[in-house]
């Protein structure tokens, strides 16, 4: 058995495709490409795909990371790079395939945080957006409310910088937020936060952080 970790972007078609929906398209895409994928043991085999932290429904990535598990310890990474790039999946690109070791925990239980970008979908005012920014930053606290119960966003916040803005894009606001088990912020209660509603603006993960 072997163990390799896909870094992959998922694009537009999948936008609205859930979690469990994917760990299912990733089943159906390895057995497409000719990927032998191992199953677990007992009445009930799954496949044995692990992705590193559920991405929200209607984001985009440009870095999701999956552990896939095979039955065949003899395949190299660039061979299961051709075998994925040879029957692509709509809304999957692969950036990378590296084999990990078997006894390595596993990424859910490693993640720290994670990198959205936060691109407003309408003109805002650039002199107005800035110092709500630094407003956030500089509040002891954020108040805020998820599944009726009350938490403090701010220190779920590790760091927010305003990109400039190009040609093609409105405002841009890089987030890194934590991702902790009992400790998860989200880039749409920070969007909520500075005073626009959630759907104002469009989101796409850009990195996953966790410990060596």
């Amino acid at each position: 058995m072997m163990r390799c970790r896909i870094t992959y972007r998922k694009t537009a078609p999948l936008r609205y495709t859930g979690n469990l929906d994917i760990q299912k398209i990733w089943e159906r895409y390895l057995r497409r490409a000719g990927l032998p994928v191992a199953y677990s043991q007992g009445f009930h085999p799954q496949p044995r795909i692990q992705q590193a932290c559920p991405l929200p429904l209607g984001f985009l990535s440009q870095a999701e990371l999956a552990d896939i598990y095979l039955d065949d310890d003899t395949l190299r990474p660039g061979e299961i790079t051709r075998s994925l790039q040879t029957m692509p999946y709509p809304g999957i690109e692969i950036a990378a395939v590296e084999q990990v070791d078997l006894t390595e925990a596993t990424l859910a239980g490693r993640v720290t945080a994670t990198e959205y970008l936060a691109e407003w979908i309408d003109p805002i005012d650039a002199d107005q957006f800035a110092p709500k920014v630094t407003a956030l930053l500089n509040a002891p606290q954020l108040l805020r409310s998820r599944r009726e119960k009350d938490y403090d966003l701010r220190p779920l916040i590790e760091a927010l910088d305003v990109l400039p803005a190009d040609s093609t894009h409105n405002a841009i606001l890089r987030m890194q937020l934590s991702a902790r088990q009992g400790a998860t912020g989200r880039p749409e209660e920070v969007v909520s936060a500075l005073g626009y509603a959630p759907f104002d603006a469009r989101y796409t993960r850009t990195r996953i952080m966790f410990t060596p």
